[in-house]
């Protein structure tokens, strides 16, 4: 007699086992109708699954995070069951859930094409209406192993040859499709209202380069159309805003395969990378950092005695020289120790706040490179505090201001913060760890902020809170960290003296703002479109004139302009002035100021906007006050305040 209670604390009680659909039957009707699975303690299960137990139960219906996984899992066997019915020769591999979506990975003789992306999606539809119920079954491995490879599966059979012997599986079938899965799934296929498939793409089997290539089908699905639909609508607009595209439409750089990873930045590009440093550099200053810059190569035994050789060696870019081995470095912290270990420090010295752009090279695979976003060679805005244990506290909260400040001026005020402990594969005692976690715990209670825990995601040798902030479209992107270290300092041999004269080890503060600036320019020129803000453009007017008559005022603005340190540029082509603003527009141009016979006459500038505001008509000195004003608020103040 199982008794059942739910998340509101009331209590159902069966005569018999019973299933999750039944207990939701039980509730009522409707809730029936819209179960999806169930969770029982932090398992998530099957609405077949037969409860024989007392338990504490929650239904989940589409309305859960929980369901929309249980949706995109279910959708990618759809999308498996669709595709060996159109193509009964292709072998099925693997279909995880992913980020908004998920995947499915097939071995066909030929390229699928978009066309067949078509009619795979109009067969899923077709399933989707017969409403395929589907169960769930358990299996031996070695019986599984001979199941699909008598289906000709031969994918399937080396995935189940690698789990341990002795295991049960579970399978899962609808209509004539049978997968190999450990589910949850949906109870039929009629549940699945909200699908699309997004592209075509290869991938690797088992991801190993040696391995055959396979093709991956990557899809997305909502609990219903209306969220489908603004998900592709956010999809679309993250075409229009690759910065891929951007950089070449405004020409700020490019990448090429003789430098595979790696960035040329052109004149406009290398202007808003600049702007970005000299920011961070003046924040920086204002709040206690000392700017240093350390080598690119460093002989690889300071790799090996920081624990870096061990955990990334696979990653550096490596050189001999001389008899001896080094390594491009891959970030910059054990460099950063060899300073501090430079003369004897005293306690009264501490913190210490260490700050570099360190350009830094790890050997990221080929297929992983994209634009700004995944390169091999990033400048990190990397700092490193060295302080005492009691310090601690002060200096992770000063940073979180810190932090939110400098996004704040970037435009973005959504911050998600994750709190990342202890890895399996990690260097330093655990009561060490236990220090360090607590320490990074107490200081986000201590400020009020809301944040969530990432169980084994923290760096080898600390944990670490982990910033992420959203964009425009509601993307997300980790940038910023902070991350506790009490092993590295003593690994390379860093001390200080305290108050009573003994030698102590000093506690390493790891922090990151904007994480790689590569990075974090590639999510502004998205964020922005391209029409980034008056502090940040790398023109902020163009001063264009009517005719030749007025070629001689149009520079003298330029010229005044320039020495009040703008950026602006003359365009004297002879070219209608309706073209010239429209190009200057298309190309994110702030303002465009337009001279005529008037405006000579005058002393003056007709202002527009880029988007299409005519401001009128104002002096030199009125428009260069404006400017500066925008320049100095970052755009984040109306000019009235």
């Amino acid at each position: 007699m199982p008794v059942i209670t739910l998340p509101d604390g009331s209590q159902r009680k069966f005569s018999q086992p019973v299933s999750i659909l039944d207990v939701a039957a039980d509730i009522g009707p409707g809730l029936a109708k819209a179960a999806l699975g169930g969770k029982i303690g932090e398992q998530v299960l099957d609405a077949s699954h037969v409860i024989e137990n007392d338990v504490e139960l929650a239904i989940i219906t589409e309305r859960d995070e929980a369901g929309l996984e249980i949706i995109r899992h279910s959708t990618a066997h759809l999308l498996a069951q669709a595709v060996k019915s159109l193509f009964p020769e292709a072998q099925v591999t693997i279909g995880p859930v992913i980020e908004n979506g998920f995947y499915y990975d097939f071995a066909y003789e030929r390229p699928f094409t978009p066309e067949d992306l078509t009619a795979i999606e109009n067969k899923m539809a077709e399933l989707v209406k017969q409403d395929i119920p589907v169960s769930r079954s358990v299996m031996p491995r070695e019986e599984a192993i001979d199941f699909f490879g008598n289906m000709g599966e031969v994918y399937k059979a080396e995935i189940i040859e690698s789990i341990p012997h002795g295991e049960q599986l579970s399978l899962y079938k609808q209509g004539d499709f049978i997968d190999l899965c450990r589910g949850p799934h949906v109870p039929s296929t009629g549940k699945l209202k909200a699908f699309k498939l997004t592209k075509l793409a290869g991938a690797y089997w088992r991801g190993d380069s040696n391995n055959e290539m396979l093709q991956r089908i990557y899809g997305t699905a909502f609990a219903n159309k209306k969220d489908l639909k603004a998900y592709l609508h956010r999809i679309e607009e993250a075409e229009k805003r690759d910065h891929r595209k951007l950089a070449k439409r405004h020409d700020l750089f490019h990448a090429q395969e003789e430098a595979p990873g790696m960035i040329f930045w052109h004149a406009k590009g290398w202007s808003i990378y600049q702007n970005v440093v000299e920011y961070v550099r003046s924040v920086l200053e204002a709040n206690g950092y000392n700017e240093v810059h350390t080598p690119q190569i460093v002989d690889r035994s300071l790799w090996e005695k920081s624990g870096h050789w061990d955990k990334f060696q696979d990653m550096m870019f490596t050189t001999h020289v001389e008899n001896r081995d080094y390594a491009v470095k891959p970030m910059n912290c054990p460099c950063h120790i060899q300073i501090f270990n430079q003369g004897l420090k005293s306690y009264r010295e501490l913190p210490l706040r260490m700050a570099e752009f360190g350009s830094c090279h790890r050997n990221e695979p080929s297929g992983t490179l994209h634009g700004l976003m995944r390169l091999r060679n990033f400048t990190q805005d990397d700092a490193h505090i060295f302080c005492t244990e009691g310090q601690i506290q002060e200096e992770v909260s000063t940073f979180i201001d810190l932090l939110f400040k400098v996004y704040a001026d970037f435009g973005f005020n959504e911050v998600i913060i994750k709190l990342s402990t202890r890895p399996e594969e990690r260097v330093g005692a655990d009561a060490i760890w236990d220090k360090a976690e607590h320490a990074l715990e107490q200081a986000l209670n201590a400020k009020g902020l809301e944040w969530d825990l990432q169980p084994g995601e923290g760096a080898f040798y600390g944990p670490k809170i982990e910033f992420s902030l959203k964009d425009c479209l509601d993307r997300v992107w980790q940038c910023g960290t902070i991350q506790v270290d009490f092993s590295m300092p003593g690994r390379l041999d860093a001390s200080y003296i305290d108050e009573h004269g003994d030698k102590q080890v000093p506690v390493m503060l790891h922090r990151a703002i904007l994480g790689s600036l590569e990075r974090f320019i590639g999510i502004l020129i998205e964020h922005h479109a391209g029409a980034f803000p008056v502090w940040l453009a790398p023109i902020q007017a163009v001063v264009s004139n009517i005719t030749d008559n007025q070629a001689a005022h149009a520079r003298k603005v330029e010229e005044i302009l320039k020495k009040q340190g703008l950026r602006v540029i003359s365009d004297l082509r002879n070219e209608k002035i309706g073209f010239k603003i429209r190009e200057h527009t298309i190309q994110r141009v702030p303002y465009i100021l337009v001279v005529g016979d008037r405006e000579v006459e005058d002393n003056a500038v007709a202002v527009r906007t880029r988007g299409g505001e005519d401001l009128g008509s104002m002096s030199i000195e009125a428009f260069a006050e404006r400017l500066a004003a925008e320049n100095a608020s970052r755009g984040i103040a109306s000019l009235e305040e």
